[in-house]
């Protein structure tokens, strides 16, 4: 897991950095286009091996999910990378837990555990203590050549 989190964590940074020269929507083509060669091969065992099974009602929201949240809405999230600033627009994901949990009680009636809520607040509290290191640091200093 720890291992997932780094390399997810290095993506998005180089993802970033790469938007700023290709932009959102280059950066998330070649991404997917360079990754096929794992993943083709990986969803055809697994398809193979487990059979997906939906109505046609869970089988539209997945391709919504598919097409609109995560392949346009990875355009809009790396030019927001690249012109934001990798540190401080990626600390806005951060507080995607937080909002699941909270449009999971308001909009699906779901219960949040008290550990939920707690490991939420712990998030949040991160967020805001990274903020205020970084905003009272001291600005680097800039070298004249």
């Amino acid at each position: 897991m720890l291992a997932a989190v780094v390399l997810c964590g290095l993506g998005y940074a180089e993802g970033g950095a790469l938007a700023r020269e290709l932009g959102g929507a280059r950066t998330i083509c070649w991404a997917l286009l360079l990754s096929l060669p794992v993943t083709v091969p990986s969803t055809v065992l697994s398809a193979a091996t487990r059979p997906p099974h939906a109505d046609p009602a869970a089988w539209l929201a997945f391709g919504y999910l598919t097409a609109v949240s995560m392949f346009l809405g990875f355009f809009a999230w790396y030019a927001g990378l690249a012109r934001g600033g990798i540190a401080q627009v990626g600390q806005i994901q951060l507080a995607q837990p937080v909002l699941t949990l909270v449009w999971s009680v308001l909009l699906l009636g779901e219960t949040v555990t008290p550990a939920s809520i707690g490991a939420a607040l712990v998030v949040l509290a991160c967020v805001v203590l990274i903020q205020r290191i970084r905003d009272s640091a001291p600005a680097p200093a800039v070298r004249r050549s």
